[in-house]
């Protein structure tokens, strides 16, 4: 599956339409997300059930607001809604396959139950 433009009109209908999300935020001036772009259209080839997405930070300058995002690249994980990872860092391919298997691995129920309890304080 090749990685889907994100923009402030299509965000919430991709992210809320699906279970699994990576997001790359990203520029075209920033070396690093030009290194990285090629080791997440490649996982994206490589996990097919899973939607890769890109934001374009230049374009989309109050997704980036909206997220805080001050460094680039900065990839983020949403499951169920949930953001359950995000780290700026051009990642190796090695380092974003672990990633991705821990996320999997994550019970979201428990995700879910932890920030209701951290809420409640």
């Amino acid at each position: 599956m090749s990685t889907v433009e994100l923009t402030k009109d299509n965000f919430d209908e991709v992210v809320s339409g699906n279970e699994f999300v990576l997001i790359d935020f990203w520029a075209s001036w920033c070396g690093p997300c030009r290194q990285f772009g090629p080791i997440f259209e490649a996982a994206s080839e490589r996990h097919e059930d899973l939607v890769f997405a890109k934001v374009d930070t230049e374009a989309q300058q109050e997704l980036a607001a909206a997220f805080e995002i001050r460094s680039i690249p900065t990839l983020m994980i949403v499951r169920d809604n949930v953001a359950v990872f995000a780290q700026p860092g051009a990642l190796p391919e090695a380092a974003l396959e672990d990633v991705i298997g821990q996320a999997r691995q994550l019970d979201m129920d428990e995700v879910r139950k932890s920030i209701e309890s951290a809420l409640e304080k």
